[in-house]
């Protein structure tokens, strides 16, 4: 048995003096590392790795608090548990903030060259990286510091070549020229799922393309009359009735003058504009597929960077949107604009930042996903994979239902480089799983590497088997693989939870989680989310330093449920760090009196008192909602059923009651039965809390009797039926309930809490009448109740009384005593008179012919109304001052 001492526990709760102490002391004896043990039962959870783009926001804090309530909890099971760390090296978006960085420098990546800027680029790794640790520590995450990983370690690296090759070996990756989201900011392909709409304010232009060999026109209607430059071809339904005659002819483009043909297609929507449309291969995913089908040429009109290109004429070079501007007063100077109307569409942009994307033609590497997505589905359809909230569930299976190739390359410096190499000779590609120096085919050495790099979410899809040692048969893999719960929220469902599960069923040989535990969005106070153009953004090391980590951790868990976003208000990190000091106070108060105590000492049933009964059933019972809550990821409603233990059962009720026998200096077996059952209760309690406050469950644990070096290492209270004394809490409830009307009474009266009174108590149940009889001890104390009064069933109502109501009982609180007659008599009649002038007022005004025929019905109803009401009280008032006269 190991103690700390009590008597120099500090007056305030101060979590700075011992949060990183506790956070120090765990890392030094390797508290968060476990060896894969076979004996044991694992449970693993690998952490969404944050991008070393920046510092963690708030939804990082919520994240990784339900987290480690997860492992604390299982850990303190007895489970194997291990949580890996790591970072994500996030390509576009961390190379989008060191080029940011580079510009206020006055230069770019190209100036530095390749090489140069990838050191810049890791420079800024390690800053911001070991600043994420940072926080991740000041949060009290238990991760496993000595699995941390980062997705271009060097096994990391390794992993995703040899995912590569091995798809591309097998068929599912191919390069292709197709067409794709462009952004021109970043200049670089991106996915479909990173690609952000939103509905703007546009125009639809109508044009005239001229039929040729006639002076007939075909009218178009386009949102983008700039891509014209890249039209091949015009469409319109086969069924349409206005075109049929036309379907074959040609037709001249205007300003360029190309020669394009009308052709039919049933992808036209004939209901929308003039229900012809422009087709632009090039620069548009649908207008690509007609092309296809009607091998039509692609002309590639828009460069990289949003400019116009070559084929625009004399517009090229200009911004996308100076040329639109130009050209639309151009063809309204040659007579093909036919008329401009306001057009609202949804538009799209880059999710990294905010550009409107651009779909360009290009050659891109693509990864084939039906033959991945399918086993995907059935992992969750057959049960293997459970998402919590299950309405998720539809989500991803709706996605991967209609999932279309994924576009991995990316045309960026910053990630995993493509691991082909392209032929200068013989135009071949080699892809290999080592660098290579010639080519594999025709043994040239005029090869060069892909200079394309990888998506991001690629390897972040291998995450939960690489970081265990994959691909090499480790014993960490074979014993944590599959990881057991993915925390995670709803915004990555597409672009990671549902690759992790297609890339782990393909190469870790199973579902890479069992379940998938989703979150909501960290709102600020008005439901917006937090960002930092909007300035309401909040570093939760900020919070951590001013409340500490408990509170914070406590507020983002309560009062929120599974899969829902959640409001930050600061009166909420008030209210956790009031419950805070609570448990701070009520700890302090309960040490003080173990000082000196007998650790040895431990009672018989018979010294038991009911609250003592109580208490250790209600202890019990809350330890068992608590886990089972737990165990379906109810974390908040686990984290509220402690607060409302410990703060109104524990503290408010038993420790109060227990106040009279610990400075009982005369029954000494009373007071140390009082001081096991306070201890006993306090000890298991801050075990079921420890998962939610670390730091403040420690430092008050170590003050305890305890054994082992960690409440983190302690077991988690097992409940069984024998703990559950129905009996007593039933009997203690109704006295709760006694005390509760008795307190509400004397609150309406306005009795000073110390003054005492006298309470009589009508018990229609013999039982509860015994049970009230033999403990009228609790109603002194905490009814300030001078004396207690048993009135038959049969007995008449006592007179001048204050009456309350329960199940089974009634109330009664002699006035004499409980107020100052003269006093009160005095206010009474006080109130009692100015109520009558009031009343002899409207009377009168209501008397008035003059104001009742002149004034809206509504004045007249509503001042009748409050005539009505003072002559209620005045009745009421009168009553009570002959009541005071009697007393």
């Amino acid at each position: 048995m190991c103690q700390e001492s009590g008597a120099n526990i500090p007056k305030t709760y101060d979590p700075a003096s011992f949060e990183r102490k506790w956070y120090s002391y765990w890392e030094e004896h390797k508290l968060f590392h476990d060896e894969a043990d076979e004996s044991r039962e694992p449970y693993s959870v690998v952490i969404p790795p944050p991008n070393v783009t920046g510092q963690l926001h708030m939804g990082h804090a919520l994240d990784n608090t339900l987290q480690d309530i997860l492992v604390r909890y299982q850990r303190m099971r007895g489970k194997n548990a291990v949580w890996v760390p790591g970072c994500d090296h996030a390509g576009i978006a961390t190379q989008a903030k060191v080029e940011e960085s580079l510009r206020v420098e006055g230069t770019n990546r190209f100036e530095l060259g390749r090489e140069k800027f990838l050191e810049r680029v890791w420079d800024w790794k390690q800053q911001y990286g070991d600043r994420i640790m940072y926080q991740l520590r000041m949060l009290g995450a238990s991760c496993d510091w000595d699995r941390e990983r980062f997705t271009m370690d060097e096994g990391c690296s390794r992993a995703v070549r040899e995912v590569f090759v091995s798809l591309y070996e097998q068929g599912l990756i191919y390069q292709g020229t197709r067409i794709t989201n462009w952004c021109p900011h970043c200049t670089t392909a991106i996915s479909d799922i990173e690609v952000e709409h939103e509905t703007e304010a546009g125009h639809l232009w109508h044009l005239r393309y001229q039929i040729e060999g006639t002076d007939e026109y075909v009218e178009i209607a386009t949102t983008r009359p700039e891509t014209m430059f890249g039209d091949t071809g015009v469409a319109v339904h086969p069924d349409d009735a206005r075109y049929k005659a036309l379907v074959g002819k040609t037709l001249i483009l205007p300003v360029v003058g190309r020669r394009i043909p009308l052709f039919a297609d049933s992808y036209v929507d004939p209901a929308f504009g003039t229900g012809a449309v422009k087709v632009t291969p090039a620069h548009d995913p649908n207008d690509f597929e007609m092309g296809q089908r009607h091998n039509l040429e692609q002309v590639v009109v828009i460069n990289a960077d949003g400019t116009m290109g070559e084929g625009a004429g004399k517009y090229a070079g200009l911004d996308r949107y100076e040329c639109r501007k130009q050209l639309v007063k151009k063809l309204e100077e040659i007579g093909a604009l036919v008329s401009t109307e306001k057009h609202e569409h949804a538009v799209g942009h880059c999710s990294r930042c905010k550009t409107t994307i651009e779909p360009l033609v290009s050659k891109q590497w693509f990864v084939r996903m039906e033959d991945l997505a399918k086993p995907a589905i059935a992992a969750v359809k057959d049960g293997r994979i459970r998402f919590v909230p299950e309405r998720f569930t539809k989500i991803y299976e709706n996605w991967l239902e209609n999932i279309r190739d994924w576009c991995i390359s990316r045309q960026l410096w910053w990630g995993h480089r493509i691991p082909a190499w392209h032929c200068a000779d013989c135009g071949e590609t080699s892809v290999s799983r080592e660098d290579i120096t010639a080519c594999m085919h025709c043994g040239s050495t005029h090869i060069h590497q892909d200079e394309d790099v990888l998506d991001t979410w690629f390897s972040s899809a291998l995450w939960p088997f690489e970081t265990l040692g994959w691909p090499e048969d480790t014993k960490d893999l074979r014993h944590f693989y599959p990881t057991a719960t993915l925390v995670t929220g709803y915004d990555i469902i597409f672009f990671w939870v549902a690759r992790m599960v297609m890339m782990g069923l393909r190469f870790g040989g199973d579902v890479p989680f069992r379940d998938v535990f989703i979150h909501g969005l960290v709102r600020d106070s008005e439901g917006r989310k937090m960002s930092k153009s909007l300035g309401n953004g909040i570093d939760p090391v900020e919070v951590i330093e001013k409340y500490g980590a408990d509170t914070l951790r406590f507020m983002l868990i309560t009062g929120n449920t599974p899969g829902n976003d959640m409001r930050f208000y600061w009166e909420r990190v008030e209210a956790a760090r009031n419950f805070a000091n609570k448990i701070w106070n009520a700890s302090r108060y309960m040490l003080m009196n173990l000082e000196g105590a007998d650790d040895s000492f431990v009672p018989e049933e018979s010294d038991y008192t009911l609250a003592d009964r109580w208490i250790l059933s209600r202890a019990a019972e809350t330890a068992r909602d608590v886990t089972a809550n737990l165990e379906r990821y109810e974390l908040g409603e686990a984290g509220r059923m402690i607060y409302e233990f410990l703060w109104s059962e524990f503290c408010d009720w038993y420790i109060e009651l227990t106040k009279a026998r610990l400075y009982d200096k005369e029954n000494i077996r009373a007071k140390n039965t009082a001081l096991y059952v306070l201890r006993t209760v306090l000890e298991r309690t801050m075990r079921l809390l420890h998962p939610f406050m670390p730091f403040l469950t420690e430092e008050i644990w170590q003050k305890l009797s305890h054994e082992g070096e960690s409440i983190m290492r302690a077991p988690w209270p097992e409940v069984s039926d024998n703990d559950i004394d129905a009996e007593a809490e039933t009997a203690m409830i109704a006295i709760m309930e006694v005390i509760k009307v008795t307190r509400n009474l004397r609150a309406e009266l306005g009795t000073p809490p110390g003054k005492k009174s006298a309470l009589i108590l009508r018990v229609r149940d013999a039982a509860l009448a015994d049970t009230f009889a033999s403990h009228v001890d609790y109603f002194h104390a905490l009814a300030s109740a001078s004396a207690v009064t048993f009135l038959a069933a049969d007995a008449p109502d006592p007179e001048n009384v204050v009456t309350g109501a329960l199940a089974g009982a009634a109330v009664y609180l002699p006035l004499a005593g409980l107020i100052d007659v003269e006093k009160e008599t005095a206010r009474l009649t006080k109130e009692r008179d100015n109520l009558e002038k009031e009343i002899g007022r409207l009377t009168g005004k209501l008397a008035n012919e003059g104001f009742t025929s002149k004034a809206p019905a509504a004045v007249v109803a509503a001042e009748r109304e409050k005539l009505a009401g003072y002559e209620e009280k005045v009745a009421l008032i009168r009553t009570r001052l002959a009541d005071l006269a009697k007393l």
